[in-house]
């Protein structure tokens, strides 16, 4: 592994489920969170902590499609972007939803570190989705501080 995908693996681990300097990475924003917690929105029309777990998901995916040419493998649930929490939102379903997380991740990071050429185009990427990890993080630690 050349050290630049050795780098890069490490702001994707770091920015999913690594200790990093910043603070929470996505899965320690969502360590502790229950199905009441991730239903809750600030608004209507606001984002839910579900919704940003399954959209986290959904764009994990979508890189890895783009990084590997998969034309072929579908997301697991219907849909796109934002998906709706379940109409029962069990903490049982909410455990399924940050195990799609878990799994898209797990996906990823093995395709990254199944890369033997590096170009901007797939650094580009690779950053990309580390950063949409801790931009998500980062609202899931709000929405859990703003709640009563």
């Amino acid at each position: 592994m050349t050290p630049e995908l050795t780098l890069l693996l490490d702001v994707v681990d770091e920015a999913f489920d690594r200790k990093s300097w910043h603070g929470p990475n996505l899965k320690g924003a969502l360590r502790g969170v229950t199905a009441a917690q991730a239903v809750w929105r600030p608004a209507p029309g606001r984002h839910s902590i579900w919704e940003l777990t399954l959209h986290c998901a959904y764009w994990t995916y979508v890189g890895r499609r783009r990084l590997t040419g998969d034309r072929q493998t579908p997301f697991p649930l219907k849909g796109s972007n934002f998906f709706p929490v379940p109409e029962e939102a069990t903490e049982a379903a909410w455990k399924q939803a940050v195990g799609l997380l878990a799994a898209q991740h797990q996906d990823w990071r093995a395709a990254v570190a199944r890369l033997t050429m590096l170009d901007k185009k797939r650094i580009h990427l690779i950053r990309g989705v580390a950063a949409h990890y801790l931009y998500h993080a980062g609202q899931i630690q709000l929405l859990k501080r703003m709640q009563p």
